[in-house]
């Protein structure tokens, strides 16, 4: 068996040749923005080409946006609700790799090569970092900052790991691992669970610097208090020592009738 094939490939696995996979993009819209098209349709215009599949959630269903080479997909308005529309869209993606973006303007699809490179270059995990050098913020209030730096010492405390931007929610992974993240919140800290997820089981995590743009689409609603103590919650409930009660209600996954190996 491949090392890619494996569900749990790790950093000692060798490294996928490049050029050698399918990527999809999953865009996400916040509800309440309004029609996305002002911001969406430019975002569209600059998605790289390697990118062969971009999944909306949260936009018009059936929303079907062709660019050359390029098709676009839309899973309909988000459910508040369900609250499971992100990983919706991650279930729906077909692509080999899968990167994660907002569709906000917020985030620049010319950064999705660099997050890829790292993929192929052997990592599980990578994404992006406002506070490394190359990165940076349009607007980020102090409180936020603050709160930020908080919730970093407690993350380090618990898994060990020197990251410096805890909930950006720019990242790429393996579509194999996405059961394993197991995600189930739509909120704030979507990108604090991804990447507790990837640290909780032990996947290799890269961050590389990312630009966060001023907003051009949707609603912007800071509460700090708020998203400090959800984040927070997180981190507590994904911390290591739960892995084996987790692990042992996760279902196994089904093989393909016509594996022989089955």
């Amino acid at each position: 068996m491949s090392s890619d094939a494996h569900p749990l490939r790790r950093s000692t696995d060798h490294a996928p040749g490049p050029g050698t996979r399918t990527v999809s993009l999953v865009l996400t819209v916040r509800p309440d923005g309004g029609d996305p098209g002002p911001a969406l349709d430019p975002l569209l215009d600059q998605v790289p080409s390697s990118v062969r599949e971009v999944v909306l959630t949260g936009g018009p269903a059936g929303d079907r946006r062709e660019r050359p080479g390029l098709t676009v997909r839309g899973l309909g308005p988000w459910d508040t609700g369900r609250g499971d529309i992100p990983h919706a869209g991650l279930l729906a993606a077909t692509g080999d790799l899968i990167v994660l973006m907002n569709a906000d303007g917020t985030m620049s699809p010319h950064e999705i090569p660099h997050y890829l490179h790292y993929l192929e270059s052997g990592y599980d995990f990578v994404k992006g970092s406002r506070f490394i050098a190359g990165g940076d913020f349009a607007d980020y209030p102090l409180s936020r900052r603050l709160g930020h730096r908080a919730l970093l010492r407690v993350a380090r405390q618990i898994y060990g790991q020197h990251l410096t931007d805890l909930w950006y929610g720019f990242c790429a992974f393996r579509r194999s691992f996405v059961d394993l993240l197991d995600l189930r919140e739509d909120g704030v800290e979507l990108g604090a669970e991804l990447v507790t997820h990837a640290l909780h089981y032990g996947l290799r995590v890269a961050e590389v610097p990312s630009l966060e743009l001023p907003r051009r689409h949707g609603p912007s609603h800071p509460r700090t208090i708020r998203d400090g103590v959800r984040i927070l919650g997180t981190l507590l409930d994904e911390r290591p020592h739960n892995a084996l009660s987790r692990l042992a209600h996760r279902p196994f996954p089904r093989r393909d009738a016509r594996d022989p190996s089955a």
